[in-house]
């Protein structure tokens, strides 16, 4: 390599970074899309909600970023934000669990992988939890499992529609069995929304998998998804060794589960709020007369 070679790719080091699943958290000025390989300038990346242009390819994004865009600006008011996970097993594999959980908490600034919260959309009321994929994978513990729960025992009480982003691995195997059981604890409060004829809607992004797939994720009146999101249970390799037969290549995708009725619908980034406005006024959701929620 030539000196001038050399300079150029230290030169192109410094100003583009890289698209994987999510934007690159570095300072540089371009991005690299990971689906379509275009270079895209970080700022149109952020302003366009983190879709590429050019492909349409949605990267992750965080529970913050998510909330701003279903909610109205300024109307999300956050519940049970101080609960923390502690470690009831002292589980530990290579580090322990609570070398992990404060390695999460400081790394995102959260006590743990949701967010639950009552909000408007255009003046509309939405009970709302945002899985963070950041926290250990996203993955449903004990506390996950009692904020969804609680938000959506709020929503029952309210009478508010209930919308879960949901974006995970699965159940949380740090806590074992306690970790299985958030399952059948947010399955039980949904049939109690459910019998007070309430709307739910999961939205499934990327990925959304094990536990979570198993339980609440499938159990909404609409399940909505966003494009080429990975949505399933078990991996693709398990499921092929187990048939001894090779799967399609879009298998286990959003557009594979909406061919094959376990989605109703997939939605782009951008039009999810004006979506979930028609949705809720389709299903007789009354405006608030005072536009703060609490």
């Amino acid at each position: 390599m030539s000196l001038f070679d050399w300079f150029a790719a230290r030169r192109k080091d410094q100003f583009v970074g890289k698209v994987s699943q999510e934007t690159d958290d570095s300072d540089g000025l371009w991005v690299k899309c990971s689906e379509c390989s275009q270079v895209v300038y970080r700022k149109d990346l952020i302003s366009n909600l983190n879709v590429c242009g050019n492909c349409n390819h949605h990267n992750r994004i965080n529970s913050d970023e998510r909330i701003n865009i279903i909610s109205d600006k300024d109307s999300f008011n956050e519940l049970d934000k101080d609960l923390s996970p502690i470690d009831p097993l002292g589980f530990k594999d290579r580090r322990s669990y609570s070398d992990r959980i404060r390695e999460s908490q400081a790394g995102t600034g959260l006590k743990d992988g949701v967010i639950t919260g009552l909000c408007t959309i255009n003046n509309l009321p939405l009970a709302l939890a945002v899985m963070d994929f950041r926290f250990m994978g996203g993955s449903m513990g004990s506390v996950v499992g009692e904020k969804i729960t609680r938000i959506i025992e709020r929503a029952t009480l309210e009478g508010y529609p209930l919308l879960i982003v949901c974006a995970s691995g699965g159940a949380r195997m740090q806590e074992g069995m306690l970790s299985l059981m958030q399952m059948a604890k947010i399955s039980g409060a949904l049939e109690k929304h459910r019998s007070r004829n309430l709307l739910y809607m999961p939205l499934l992004t990327h990925p959304t998998t094990g536990g979570v797939t198993a339980s609440f994720a499938m159990l909404g009146d609409l399940i909505l998804a966003e494009p080429k999101a990975l949505i399933g249970f078990a991996g693709r390799r398990v499921i092929e060794q187990t048939l001894r037969e090779k799967l399609p290549d879009n298998f286990q995708t959003a557009e594979y589960l909406l061919e094959h009725g376990f989605v109703d619908i997939i939605v782009n980034r951008k039009n999810l709020k004006s979506t979930l406005t028609k949705i809720l006024n389709i299903h007789g959701v009354k405006k608030l007369a005072n536009k703060n929620i609490i």
